[in-house]
């Protein structure tokens, strides 16, 4: 007891010491409130300031501002200051002391509060850093990272540094907030492998998130953003996250998803249909005008017409503080509803022309895009946009850039071009892309359409740069050795450049890397072979191969475009059942996580081919899916709408006829009188001269029909009747078909209430159809699927169907009026 005694005093006497020694400037720090106190302590004690004491004052500042709005921060105050250049100085000083933790986090604070990137502060710290980097914990790795792509260093051989670490050390990450932050910054320089190891990790570790926490998936989504690769796993994992926090998000975060989405082309209806009804509920609460914006670009393009009205009115009120990039953000979403709303239009045009100076280059390409779609009329600021875009153009060395530009200006009129444009053109064609040959290829057209000029000169610059494109795009393909990356830039290639100078070359280069169609990219392959409309069987027989054997590894929302040639270009491979039914198969477990519109259109496509999937074909025709569809419908763009619905009438009108046995009734009798209605029949000279010809064969013209519309609302060029013994039989009236009120089918037009005739014993119609080049893949005269199907729906409606393919017609054999009709009296009459 005593000897504790004795200890007691000594306790104290430190302990009293200790509370000496405190350090009273990092306690007079850490309890400031605001910027000001902070920064008043610096300019009192600043001849005593540590590295610890600067790197806590610059992180406090930091704080103070990220936790307000983004138009509440004062960063603009704090570098006024007089004590802030102090704290630079002091930390500038101090670098070669700081530990790395320090080093990265006070070099990412200070870029957050605008301290330029030129500043020698930062370029020391950077430098400083750089020299570290391979030591560096992978969350300052992660930050550093983050600080470089803000710089726009992301190809820089320094983050190509970090690229590798990551590489080496991807296992030992356990934080999917430092992977993504890395993945977002590094996404420029990674290898396919590297890429699919990042995903995996991704995947991984996307189960230890937090479910509130949107942030990390987002930049998930915005990395598969950055490489342009869907990887739909992951995307509908993060789709979750996002679905489950829609009643947190703000209209900012919400616009970015929906922009993400749009760029990867990923639509999920569920998480569309979540937006609007989120986006509808904050149009009261964010009328301030830099809250505004973040609303109108997210709700606008998914808005139903009466939300659209009441957003731009709203638009109209706060236009004129909008800053430059608020202007640029409204305009391409007026350019995507296309509004015609005159007075919001000049007034976001009147932002845009004050301002034009700020933007950067692909920002006055969009507004010229924009203003272009919207045929706005305003010659003096196109003017000033054509000025400004030639400039950027003939300052860039930038392939995609100058490839950009030149789109751009191709869309306004000018009768001269600049040899400038010309020259710079020509300058980076050897490095473009396919894609970008294929744009400025179109760009050229464009010029020489316009430039009265070319007609008197043959030999122009305007054919020496087609020649150069040819010559690069040959180039290309044939030293092309990845069959992915090769796809990647045929992606969004079309045209009649593209088809008649580089389409057979690029099926060689294709057949050239058959082994390597793989399960990741068979679905692409398939997608591009059905827009070029090009029947190629080796590659189609390739596709159904690896499809059936692999079935397995391929996306179940891939199986659509898998299959999509084969039932549109009409091509059955050896093993064709297999392949459908292996496909079927993949995607039949999962039909309630497609979008509505995609399993129409992909049961559409099923019903070419003349295959109906019990459990596909039921559960698009239960009241409950087309309920949601309805829903669907209202937030899609007007052209997608259209197809859809065009596309669920036919799958309807498919299943009456070839399966009835699901007992679907045909519920589209009022939508397509209402397309009938507003459709202007036009007869093409090639169907006159037939219908012509056709009366002079069958007796008479009052023996043929024209414009006939079927039950079930097909429309026959033409259409006669012959007896049991093949002899015409006359119409009483010359009319095509119409609908009555009660829905029957006329053939009279003088009384709309005859129903259709009927025919005498041993009668027959006979549907006589025109089939131009649309109805055939384009380098044979092989028929496509669509033509078939109509062909097997007529022959079910009781028809004999007379096909009078284009290139028959247009023969040198059927050169003569009496060949033709010849031609016409064996089709018919036999």
């Amino acid at each position: 007891m005593f000897r504790l005694q004795c200890v007691r005093p000594c306790l104290r006497r430190l302990l009293h010491q200790g509370v000496g020694i405190r350090d009273q400037v990092l306690e007079g720090l850490q309890v400031c409130s605001a910027e000001d106190q902070v920064l008043d302590l610096v300019g009192k004690n600043k001849a005593k300031l540590t590295v610890e004491h600067v790197s806590c004052a610059v992180r406090m500042l930091w704080e103070f501002q990220k936790e307000r709005p983004e138009l509440l921060r004062t960063v603009h105050l704090i570098k006024s200051h007089p004590q802030f250049l102090t704290l630079r100085v002091l930390a500038e000083n101090k670098i070669a002391l700081m530990d790395d933790f320090t080093l990265v986090d006070m070099l990412y604070a200070f870029l957050r509060l605008n301290v330029e990137q030129h500043d020698s502060l930062v370029q020391q710290m950077v430098s400083e850093a750089w020299v570290r980097v391979d030591r560096l914990p992978m969350s300052s790795l992660s930050k550093f990272a983050v600080v470089l792509h803000d710089q726009h260093l992301q190809s820089s051989p320094l983050m190509g540094h970090i690229t590798s670490i990551l590489d080496q050390r991807l296992l030992s990450i356990d934080d999917a907030r430092i992977l993504t932050a890395l993945m977002v910054s590094v996404a420029s320089l990674v290898s396919t492998r590297l890429r699919d190891a990042l995903i995996s990790r991704a995947e991984y570790l996307l189960h230890t998130v937090d479910p509130l926490n949107y942030n990390t998936p987002r930049r998930m989504v915005q990395f598969l953003r950055n490489i342009k690769y869907i990887h739909r796993p992951l995307l509908e994992k993060c789709n979750e996250i996002f679905l489950h926090n829609i009643p947190r998000l703000d209209a900012e975060n919400i616009s970015i998803i929906l922009g993400l989405y749009q760029s990867l082309q990923f639509n999920n209806c569920d998480f569309r249909l979540a937006a609007k009804e989120r986006l509808t509920e904050l149009i009261d609460t964010s009328t301030d005008p830099f809250f505004f914006p973040k609303l109108f670009v997210a709700l606008a393009p998914i808005g139903s017409p009466d939300i659209r009205e009441r957003l731009e009115n709203t638009t109209l009120l706060v236009a004129d503080e909008f800053n430059p990039q608020q202007a640029l953000a409204v305009i391409e979403v007026l350019e995507e509803i296309q509004s015609r709303n005159l007075s919001l239009l000049n007034k976001i045009a009147s932002v845009i022309q004050k301002n034009l100076h700020v933007y950067k280059s692909v920002e006055v390409a969009r507004i010229t895009q924009a203003l272009f779609l919207l045929h706005y009329q305003n010659p003096e600021l196109f003017i000033n946009l054509r000025k400004v875009l030639v400039g950027f153009l003939q300052r860039s060395f930038y392939p995609y850039e100058v490839t950009m530009l030149t789109r751009v200006l191709s869309m306004l009129p000018s009768r001269r071009l600049d040899e400038g444009v010309v020259s710079r053109v020509d300058d980076v064609i050897a490095q473009c892309s396919l894609s970008e040959l294929n744009t400025i290829s179109f760009a050229v057209a464009k010029w020489i359409r316009n430039d009265p000029s070319y007609r008197h000169n043959t030999h122009s610059r305007y054919v020496r740069l087609l020649q150069r494109l040819s010559h690069c795009g040959h180039e290309r393909l044939q030293t092309a050795d990845r069959l992915d990356l090769l796809l990647e830039e045929l992606k969004y290639v079309s045209g009649e450049w593209f088809e008649e100078m580089l389409l057979d070359e690029t099926f060689v280069t294709l057949k050239r890397m058959i082994n390597q169609i793989n399960p990741s990219n068979v679905s692409d392959l398939a997608f591009f072979l059905t827009r070029t409309n090009h029947l190629y069987p080796p590659l189609m027989d390739r596709i159904a191969s690896v499809a059936t054997e692999h079935i397995d590894e391929i996306h179940f929302s891939a199986t659509y475009a898998t299959l999509l040639p084969f039932s549109v270009l009409n091509y059955e491979p050896v093993h064709a059942d297999e392949l459908y039914d292996a496909c079927i198969k993949r995607f039949t477990p999962h039909i309630s996580s497609f979008d509505p519109h995609l399993l129409v259109l992909m049961a559409y496509s099923l019903a070419v081919a003349d295959r109906f999937p019990e459990e596909l074909i039921r559960e698009i025709f239960s009241i409950d899916f087309l309920g949601k569809l309805d829903c669907q419908l209202e937030s899609l763009p007007e052209t997608l709408n259209m197809r859809t619905r065009q596309r669920l009438m036919d799958l309807n009108r498919a299943v009456c006829l070839e399966s009835p046995e699901f007992q679907v009734p045909w519920f589209h009798e009022r939508y397509c009188q209402q397309l009938q209605k507003k459709r202007n029949v036009s007869v093409s000279p090639v169907q006159q001269q037939i219908h012509k010809m056709l009366g002079e064969v069958l007796g008479g013209i009052n023996f043929v029909q024209a414009a006939v519309i079927t039950p079930y609302f097909y429309t026959v060029d033409f259409e006669c009747k012959l007896d049991k013994h093949l002899q015409p039989l006359p119409y009483s009236e010359l009319s095509t078909m119409q609908i009555s009120d009660r829905g029957k089918v006329l053939w009279d037009s003088s009384s709309l209430e005859n129903a259709r005739d009927e025919l005498p014993a041993g009668a027959q119609r006979v549907a006589i159809d025109f089939l131009d080049s649309k109805f055939f893949c384009k380098n044979s005269h092989h028929m496509k699927g669509e033509a078939l199907m109509r062909r097997r729906h007529l022959e079910i409606l009781g028809y004999r169907v007379v096909q009078i393919p284009h290139f028959e017609w247009n023969s040198m054999e059927l050169s003569t009026h009496h060949s033709w009709k010849e031609y016409l009296r064996k089709k018919i009459l036999g």
